[in-house]
């Protein structure tokens, strides 16, 4: 039985809702419009930067608030505004490290973007995929809010050495991509900026942690063990028991 009082949800993308990188499961659009008809305030909040957030989602939900960028960007009523971007220094430091490491990225700005990894990486089958941002140098993003390291002759080295400089790191080493975020920032932190206190979650990856840890009740998607011991329930990473698993929240009568 769930217990909690929380009427706000909060929902990672990739991994948790979207299996394909492009879109999600039928089954689970149907959970999450169940959670929200049954009084629920949707959130979703993801890696990706909002511009490749709206495309996953299809117009569904309008009304819910999405967070991107890892915590960087939020968008409340259809307006996206950015929290956070790298200092000037710190990005030439972050910068700096990538040509160390002959690192290949992908560079997040409030919209558009920069992109200087392998022409046949799968990750730019997630970038602008309603063809609505431009592809700049870096040097043109008025800020950058969130960089992927793609490629590299030392991925695990490239991480620890930013580490090292204090940087905010996330190494999927399933995926082979290291994520950093300026300052402090990540999902958790945004919701609070937001007001949102008291939530329930379900996440999947590293960059899901405070997320859940803070979360009224959490759901673990797939068995990370970076989120051992922080969520009420687990669920294999399949639609159908996503699916279940939010219904079986949206059943939670409210406190």
């Amino acid at each position: 039985m769930i217990i909690s009082p929380a009427r706000t949800t909060v929902f990672d993308i990739d991994g948790t809702l979207c299996f394909d990188g492009r879109s999600i499961d039928p089954r689970i659009l149907a959970a999450l419009d169940a959670c929200e008809r049954a009084g629920h305030e949707l959130v979703f909040a993801s890696a990706r930067p909002i511009r490749d957030l709206l495309p996953v989602l299809e117009g569904a939900f309008p009304s819910a608030t999405l967070i991107g960028g890892n915590g960087s960007l939020v968008s409340v009523g259809g307006r996206v505004r950015m929290r956070a971007a790298f200092s000037t220094g710190r990005l030439a430091e972050l910068l700096a490290e990538l040509e160390r490491f002959k690192a290949g990225y992908l560079a997040d700005g409030p919209w558009d973007y920069a992109y200087t990894g392998p022409a046949e990486h799968p990750i730019l089958d997630r970038i602008d995929q309603n063809r609505v941002a431009r592809r700049v140098e870096v040097a043109e993003l008025p800020a950058v809010v969130k960089l992927l390291a793609v490629s590299a002759t030392d991925l695990h080295a490239l991480a620890e050495s930013c580490r090292a400089l204090g940087m905010s790191v996330n190494h999927h080493v399933d995926e082979a991509i290291v994520d950093f975020a300026p300052g402090t920032t990540d999902k958790r932190e945004a919701l609070a900026s937001l007001g949102i206190d008291h939530y329930n979650a379900f996440g999947n990856d590293i960059n899901d942690r405070t997320l859940l840890q803070h979360a009224r009740h959490a759901v673990r998607v797939g068995a990370h063990p970076a989120l051992d011991g922080l969520a009420a329930a687990t669920v294999a990473a399949h639609p159908e028991d996503v699916a279940t698993a939010i219904l079986r929240l949206a059943a939670t009568p409210a406190a």
